[in-house]
């Protein structure tokens, strides 16, 4: 297949997925409070929010808590309190299942963390909500956080150029700055602030500090569900940075319409594999931009280091091997 082909195949999905007439809700502009669009029981709103930053367990963790708490389906992340808040409440609401509700409802949303938007209209529509966050050693998340979306066909530039150009890699490394921004619009009782390291090495006692914050009883995890946290090491570069960039815009587009049989078609068919990796291998970054992130970030980690109380030194410096 070439990269002609790819507009006919997507057509041809989207009839696939007997998609129907599509239901657009109009945005009103004007109108910054999404609670004055329609009126909603505030029951029927999340409790929760995993808000990142990104690279941090996100997906591990919608995975382990989507058996005992009600989640976004059928994708993780709405988007919807940093991009497409515009479409109001009841597009928002259309993501949740009433008939398969089990327990509180929340999200894991980890693009929420360093989005000052989506901090003050979270606090607008849900002011009593719980807030996670789970921080990670920043250098290492900052490259992983890379090669997401480099492989997705989010950025084409080199990691080093990244860092320049796409704000995101190091406003989501400002871990204490927006930690206490979200301590003081939500309550700092309401705002659990975890260590990725303690997923990764304990991962039953993290989940049980998680689900003893959003209030849902502890239950005991798969030997298999352990070891299953999402990294980018077996990522590989888009074979064609320009076609796996188009491919994602269908996508989304797909998905903000909520034509979600049409993404799902997608990705069971063989164009996934057409669009999505294939191409070089990742390198870790040259040591002395490494090195210079770790200088840049020390300031953050050393607060975090007293906020927490938590000894983060292996977060300071480069470690070899």
């Amino acid at each position: 297949m070439d990269e002609s082909q790819l507009p006919v195949e997507l057509s041809r999905l989207a009839k696939a997925g007997n998609m129907g007439e599509e239901s657009v809700i109009p945005r009103m502009d004007g109108m910054p409070a999404v609670g004055r669009w329609v009126e909603v029981d505030e029951r029927s709103l999340p409790s929760f929010f995993v808000v990142g930053p990104p690279r941090t367990g996100s997906s591990w963790l919608h995975e382990i808590l989507s058996a005992h708490t009600m989640l976004p389906t059928p994708w993780k992340e709405t988007r919807f309190f940093d991009t497409h808040f515009h479409r109001g409440l009841k597009w928002y609401l259309t993501h949740y299942e009433a008939s398969q509700r089990n327990g509180p409802i929340g999200e894991v949303a980890p693009t929420y963390f360093a989005s000052p938007a989506a901090r003050e209209r979270m606090m607008q529509t849900v002011p009593n909500a719980k807030i996670i966050c789970v921080f990670r050693n920043p250098v290492e998340r900052i490259v992983s956080l890379y090669r997401l979306k480099r492989a997705y066909g989010w950025i084409p530039w080199s990691f080093e150029e990244a860092l320049v150009r796409d704000p995101e890699l190091m406003e989501s490394g400002r871990y204490v700055s927006h930690l206490k921004l979200w301590q003081q619009s939500f309550g700092k009782g309401n705002v659990l602030a975890s260590i990725y390291d303690d997923l990764r090495e304990n991962p039953q006692g993290f989940v049980d500090s998680v689900v003893d914050f959003i209030g849902v009883s502890r239950f005991r995890l798969a030997e298999s569900q352990c070891g299953l946290v999402h990294d980018s090491d077996r990522m590989t570069q888009p074979r064609s940075y320009y076609r796996t960039r188009s491919a994602r815009i269908v996508s989304e587009w797909f998905k903000s319409r909520r034509l979600d049989r049409v993404v799902t078609a997608f990705k069971r068919s063989a164009l996934r594999k057409f669009v999505l990796g294939g191409g070089r291998p990742f390198v870790q970054p040259p040591i002395e931009i490494s090195a210079r992130l770790y200088d840049q970030l020390r300031p953050e980690v050393d607060e975090l280091e007293k906020m927490l109380g938590r000894d983060l030194s292996l977060w300071k410096l480069p470690q070899a091997g």
